[in-house]
């Protein structure tokens, strides 16, 4: 297998990082999951949006324009025979002296890898669990995709590696907040409801194409601050995250929902099937 390193693509056991990158010795780096269908980058805009942000936040210095993210795309996946594919975008902040660091960072170590996955498939089905683990506080006000990632881990122990089962966190407050690797949405008397980044959430690249298609095919949306009841009350509910796409929830909390059935979930699904090897950004829904 191929990755992309630092300019250039190599076999993955040529790529070589320091034990002083700041990445490593105390979590400064940020990473974007994505997928591409039949050698689309679905969303990558966005994700590169999202990161370039992150690194201004971390004070990586990194034009992620320079980098012709597509043209790296297309090249690795040609080299490794993988139109479809999971791909994982690694910035780390690159090598320092030992302790805390408040100048900029300016020699960012570039990783981008993949590995292989199926075209997109029908909906599949899982279960929601809540969580006893409570979703921990972001390290500034808006939380960043970042190596700060324990409290996922932490919740993917507890919940197990069954593939049928998400982990549904709260906040400390007991508001309805994400899933280990996943946002949540539900629906009550037709409106879509989601929990707002005022939780803490990482505002997922595929939870903003949801909110663009609803408002599209004009279906009422709100995010707010929800509890479990809410959850529970409603006629159906879906995760999605960049990789697994839309997932549907048939139960949560021994109440039983019509999962991959769902009205709502299956409009939305379509609109997903027709994008995904299309759309680089969610703007390209309105023609923007």
């Amino acid at each position: 297998m191929y990755l992309f390193f630092n300019g250039e693509i190599l076999p993955k056991e040529e790529a070589k990082i320091s034990p002083f990158d700041h990445g490593f010795l105390y979590g400064m780096g940020l990473f974007e999951t994505m997928r591409t269908y039949n050698g689309h980058p679905f969303l990558l805009d966005d994700h590169l949006v999202r990161l370039q942000s992150g690194l201004n936040m971390l004070n990586i210095k990194l034009d992620l324009k320079a980098l012709d993210i597509p043209d790296v795309i297309a090249s690795l996946s040609e080299k490794n025979g993988l139109p479809d594919s999971y791909l994982r975008l690694n910035i780390s902040a690159g090598d320092g002296e030992i302790g805390l660091r408040t100048a900029p960072y300016e020699k960012p170590n570039i990783l981008l890898f993949q590995k292989e996955l199926p075209p997109l498939m029908p909906l599949r089905e899982k279960e929601a669990v809540l969580l006893n683990l409570k979703r921990n506080t972001p390290e500034t006000s808006l939380r960043l995709k970042s190596h700060h990632y324990f409290n996922n881990i932490a919740a993917k122990r507890e919940i197990g590696d069954d593939p049928g089962k998400e982990g549904l966190f709260l906040t400390e407050n007991g508001y309805l907040a994400e899933g280990v690797t996943s946002n949540i949405f539900w629906v009550k008397e037709g409106t879509l409801y989601t929990p707002s980044l005022e939780t803490g959430i990482l505002n997922g690249i595929t939870r903003e194409y949801i909110i663009e298609v609803a408002q599209k095919i004009g279906i009422t949306w709100e995010a707010g601050l929800y509890r479990t009841e809410d959850l529970l009350h409603s006629s159906e509910a879906f995760f999605t995250n960049s990789v697994q796409e839309i997932i549907p929830i048939h139960s949560f909390a021994g109440q039983a929902f019509p999962g991959k059935e769902g009205e709502i979930t299956k409009a939305l699904y379509t609109h997903y099937e027709r994008d995904a090897g299309v759309l680089l950004t969610k703007n390209e829904l309105h023609g923007s």
